[in-house]
C-alpha cells in the first residue's frame, strides 16, 4: 500500500515549491504534500504515475482521466516520462520517499529542468532550480 500518488514531474516540483499553483484547492494540496516531502522525519510509500495524482483531482485543468491545461495533456505527460526515465522508475511502482528524494539529489542537476521540464509554464520563473540546489546542498 502506498500513503501518496504523484505524477512523475511533481518528483521534482515538490522541491522547488512555493505556493504559486492553478488554484486555492490545488497550492492547499500541493502544501500539504510539500510540507510531508521535505519533513525528513517522514517516510512513507510513494506511488509514481505518469498521469493524473492527487494534486491534479484538486486543479481546475483536471479533465475526466486526462490533464485539460494550456499546456496540453500530451507536454505534461512527456514531463513525466522525461523524469521517469531520467530517475529510471517505472509508473506505476511503488518507492520509499527517502529513495525519490535522494534519486533527484544524485541524478538531478539544475540545468537538467531545460530539458526535463521543456514546455512547462512554471520553468521560466526559476523557482524548481533553486529548489533543486537547495535540495543537492543540504543531501550531498
Amino acid at each position: 500500500m502506498y500513503k501518496r500518488m504523484l505524477r512523475g514531474h511533481h518528483l521534482l516540483c515538490v522541491h522547488g515549491f512555493e505556493g504559486m499553483g492553478y488554484s486555492p484547492a490545488f497550492i492547499e494540496k500541493m502544501a500539504e504534500i510539500v510540507d510531508e516531502i521535505r519533513d525528513e522525519t517522514l517516510d512513507y510509500p510513494i506511488k509514481v504515475v505518469k498521469g493524473l495524482d492527487e494534486t491534479c483531482f484538486c486543479c481546475p485543468h483536471k479533465g475526466d482521466g486526462f490533464c485539460n491545461s494550456p499546456m496540453s495533456d500530451s507536454i505534461v505527460t512527456n514531463l513525466d516520462q522525461n523524469v521517469l526515465t531520467h530517475l529510471g522508475l517505472k509508473s506505476g511502482e511503488i518507492y520509499k520517499k527517502s529513495e525519490l528524494v535522494s534519486k533527484v539529489a544524485k541524478l538531478v542537476e539544475p540545468e537538467d529542468l531545460d530539458f526535463l521540464c521543456e514546455g512547462c509554464s512554471w520553468l521560466s520563473y526559476g523557482v524548481c532550480k533553486k529548489g533543486i540546489s537547495t535540495l543537492k546542498r543540504k543531501m550531498l
